[in-house]
């Protein structure tokens, strides 16, 4: 359906039963769950597995293109990154997460790149916007250096575990993605 993504060190594809136990592993961790909306705490096997057959259905459907991230050398697994489509308006939530130990190698900032570009000029789309919480403002730095712009601080805008928390939401339209190609 999609080729793979393929950036300078990494390689963005769709995810496959034999990354379960990597999923496990780093989704587990009680920091990334921390750092994310959608990750629980603690995170199992049936979790990977529910979160594999979702991506593979929004694949077919086109609601969701969520892939996996690896490192292109090794083809190891390292983490997740999506967007998700809203058809209606035309426009896509990028989401992601990745592994404890490959924080802080600018893992996540390049293969949101890839996935902005495929956003826009594979999907079409007029619009991409991307929230991090407040208190993870490693994420919020991934979106600026993707060209992204902060466009709202939505406050205690979701609750996880019984509190309130407050985002920050940047976004990047199509006329600004051309305008950041020139």
């Amino acid at each position: 359906m999609f080729s793979d993504i393929k950036t300078e060190r990494l390689k963005l594809s769709q995810l496959q039963a034999a990354d379960i136990p990597n999923i496990v592993e780093y989704a587990s961790n009680k920091k990334v769950a921390d750092m994310t909306m959608n990750i629980p705490h603690p995170y199992k096997e049936e979790d990977a597995i529910f979160w594999i057959n979702a991506a593979n259905e929004g694949f077919k459907r086109r609601t969701q293109f969520t892939f996996r991230v690896a490192i292109n050398e090794s083809n190891k697994f390292i983490g997740g990154m999506g967007l998700k489509v809203d058809n209606r308006f035309n426009k896509a939530e990028l989401g992601y997460w990745i592994g404890e130990p490959y924080w802080g190698n600018g893992y996540a900032t390049e293969a949101a790149g890839a996935l902005i570009i495929f956003g826009f000029e594979v999907l079409n789309l007029n619009k991409i916007f991307a929230t991090h919480l407040i208190d993870n403002p490693a994420s919020g730095k991934v979106m600026k250096k993707n060209g992204m712009i902060k466009e709202a601080e939505l406050v205690e805008h979701f609750r996880k575990d019984e509190k309130y928390l407050t985002v920050v939401q940047y976004r990047l339209t199509r006329k600004e993605y051309e305008e950041r190609k020139m």
